[in-house]
C-alpha cells in the first residue's frame, strides 16, 4: 500500500514537472532580403541578434532559439522575416536638422506561422534605428529597433 501511494506521488510529480516546462518556443529563421536590395550586414548575424533581443524582449513568455527544439515545447513557431527596402541614412543630416532626422531605416515583412503552418503574425513595417544609435557592425544598429516591433506584434497577438 506504501509502495503504491510512493508511487503515484512521483507520478503526480513528474506530471506535474513535465505541464509547468513546456513554454511556447518561436524559431527564428535566417533573415532574408528582396532581390535588388543591398544590406551591408551579414544576415546570420542579424539572425542571432534578433534572438538575443527577443529573448530579453518576450523570454518570459517564449523560449527564443535560431533551430527547431529537440525538446517538446507547449507549441513551437516559425518567424520569417525578410527585408525589403533599407536607407543607410546619414549622420550630418540627423546632426544639422535633428535627432529624429537621418536615421537608418529598414522595410521589413515577417510572418510567424504555427506548428501546422497557419499563420498566426502577418506584417509589413518600417523600422527606424533609435536615434541615439551611432555604431554599426555585422547587424548595424537595426537590430534592436527590428525585435521591439516584432515583439510588440508577438504581443498584440496574444499567443500561448
Amino acid at each position: 500500500m506504501k509502495t503504491r501511494q510512493l508511487l503515484t506521488f512521483a507520478f503526480v510529480l513528474t506530471t506535474v514537472g513535465l505541464s509547468g516546462q513546456g513554454k511556447p518556443a518561436i524559431v527564428i529563421q535566417p533573415f532574408t532580403a528582396t532581390t535588388g536590395v543591398e544590406l551591408p550586414y551579414d544576415m546570420k548575424q542579424l539572425q542571432v541578434q534578433l534572438a538575443a533581443e527577443l529573448k530579453v524582449l518576450l523570454g518570459k513568455e517564449f523560449d527564443i532559439v535560431a533551430e527547431a527544439p529537440t525538446s517538446s515545447a507547449a507549441s513551437i513557431y516559425t518567424l520569417d522575416c525578410k527585408i525589403t527596402g533599407w536607407r543607410p541614412g546619414n549622420a550630418a543630416k540627423r546632426m544639422i536638422v535633428g535627432m529624429g532626422s537621418g536615421r537608418e531605416s529598414s522595410d521589413i515583412q515577417y510572418r510567424m506561422t504555427d506548428g501546422s503552418g497557419k499563420t498566426v503574425v502577418e506584417r509589413a513595417d518600417t523600422v527606424r534605428t533609435n536615434f541615439y544609435s551611432q555604431k554599426a557592425g555585422s547587424t548595424g544598429t537595426l537590430a534592436h529597433p527590428i525585435a521591439q516591433k516584432i515583439a510588440e506584434r508577438i504581443k498584440d497577438a496574444r499567443l500561448k
